[in-house]
């Protein structure tokens, strides 16, 4: 397990060291990565209000709460294997995800609009004020990469997308698992515990696009590196709400 790579399998270390053997052109760069998520970032933003705006006017959105989950989770899995298609999915990928984070944002908004009114907001402030502190912590290397480091987020990342798969199979039998849901104190601490595993993948993102850097991956590969990070900063979003939810459903 000497190469463990990023939990995030979107920027797994042999996705970037397979592409080193085809490149022969312009080479990776963390500017031109960091421009493109912005890029992606504004993808998110423009469907995810159309959605919100669906939603506030009545509109029935369950269609593009599927469509933007599954239809990300298909355009995803493309590009993880085909990762040469990047440039021209994940700009797809982003208006896909968008569809599904603005109706579940509008919908969470909605359901807490007495408890806590402010609570999309306050995810949203969470989620970038975590990537920053995560950033800067990796920056000046407080905490660092580590292969040990790796593996265990790698393993509680796979545990805990096996556990959410079985809880989707268990809910089509008519089976919930209560804390997953329900502002209990186990199920708080789940949350914190997820919260957690999210913010520390931030980490092997940022580990990740540098190797791919400093190895001199193809450009595309930016497109690439971009589209792992919005997973994670998506999923880190989606988890801080979930955990605002729980916290909010106690008062």
């Amino acid at each position: 397990m000497a190469l463990f790579k990023s939990g995030n399998p979107a920027l797994s270390e042999k996705m970037f060291t397979n592409t080193l053997v085809t490149n022969v052109g312009e080479v990776m760069t963390v500017r031109g990565t960091l421009n493109k998520f912005g890029f992606l970032f504004l993808m998110v933003m423009g469907t995810a209000f159309y959605s919100w705006k669906e939603f506030a006017q009545g509109g029935n959105v369950t269609p593009l709460i599927w469509t933007g989950a599954l239809g990300g989770l298909a355009v995803a899995f493309i590009i993880i294997f085909k990762k040469e298609w990047a440039p021209y999915l994940a700009p797809l990928y982003g208006l896909l995800e968008g569809l599904f984070v603005g109706a579940i944002s509008a919908y969470f908004n909605f359901a807490f609009a007495q408890k806590a009114p402010y609570i999309i907001v306050t995810a949203v402030g969470l989620t970038f004020g975590t990537a920053i502190a995560m950033y800067l912590l990796y920056s000046f290397r407080i905490i660092q990469a580590t292969q040990k480091f790796k593996s265990v987020i790698f393993t509680a990342t796979a545990g805990i997308a096996i556990f959410y798969l079985i809880t989707m199979v268990l809910r089509m039998f008519g089976m919930d698992v209560p804390f997953l849901h329900e502002g209990t104190t186990f199920g708080i601490i789940f949350s914190l515990f997820v919260v957690t595993i999210a913010a520390l993948n931030l980490i092997l993102d940022f580990d990740m696009i540098e190797r791919g850097v400093a190895e001199g991956a193809p450009k595309y590969m930016e497109w690439y590196g971009a589209f792992g990070l919005l997973v994670t900063i998506v999923w880190l979003y989606l988890e801080i709400l979930r955990l605002l939810a729980k916290l909010n459903s106690r008062r």
